[in-house]
């Protein structure tokens, strides 16, 4: 039963995580998400390219799959499957929800398992998991993005410091692996990112691009 309830609570997990908000909110305006800018289906490109309210939907869509992994989806698996589960396989259950909602988005099987970079999601999860270790690395994103206009390196900053600082809002050792892991690929996923930043073509968000038609699409 408790091996059961685990993959069932990943599975949902992973299917909500993996709609691909940001490739149906381009799809809708005509624009295959994955064709311009990094072909990321992430709110960043989607900024960039269809602008800020497109942009700002699917941040927050994105964010909302990983909150409702952990908040309703591992819940409700708990209830229905595993009601008499202690606090502590509660809890697990909840990181097998929110680690798999993140696999979900970042390899979503409706597009041949290539999706975003977790970023948002990997938010929601926080919210969720850690609010004060996320209050502290949002504030880490500002900044960087503030100095250097670039989302990249403020994410990837916001991810190294991410088990740093659910330690300093002292979270359990679980909860430190936990975002430990989740920095870990979210800076995986970066990796295209981290060669751009390192040979300087790396774009900023402030940085003009042309429409969606003319768009050449860079390595991802």
């Amino acid at each position: 039963m408790r091996i059961f309830a685990y993959v069932l609570t990943a599975l949902a997990a992973y299917l909500l995580g993996s709609v691909p908000t940001g490739f149906l909110v381009a799809k809708a305006r005509g624009v295959d998400i994955r064709t311009v800018g990094s072909g990321n289906i992430g709110a960043t490109n989607v900024f960039r390219y269809l602008g800020k309210p497109a942009g700002i939907f699917v941040l927050l869509a994105d964010g909302l799959k990983g909150w409702l992994a952990v908040v309703v989806v591992a819940k409700l698996a708990s209830s229905l499957v595993f009601p008499s589960a202690e606090p502590q396989r509660q809890e697990w259950l909840a990181i097998a929800a929110g680690i798999s909602a993140i696999l979900g988005h970042n390899y979503t099987c409706w597009l041949h398992f290539k999706g975003g970079k977790g970023i948002a999601t990997s938010a929601g999860v926080l919210a969720a998991f850690v609010p004060w270790a996320l209050v502290v690395i949002l504030s880490i994103w500002i900044v960087v993005f503030a100095l250097t206009r670039y989302v990249s390196l403020a994410s990837i900053c916001a991810s190294f410091a991410l088990p740093f600082a659910a330690w300093l809002t002292q979270q359990s050792w679980r909860m430190v692996i936990v975002t430990g892991v989740m920095g870990a690929l979210a800076i995986y996923k970066h990796k295209a990112n981290i060669q751009r930043l390192l040979n300087g073509t790396e774009n900023r968000i402030d940085a003009k691009k042309p429409l969606p038609a003319e768009a050449p699409k860079q390595a991802s």
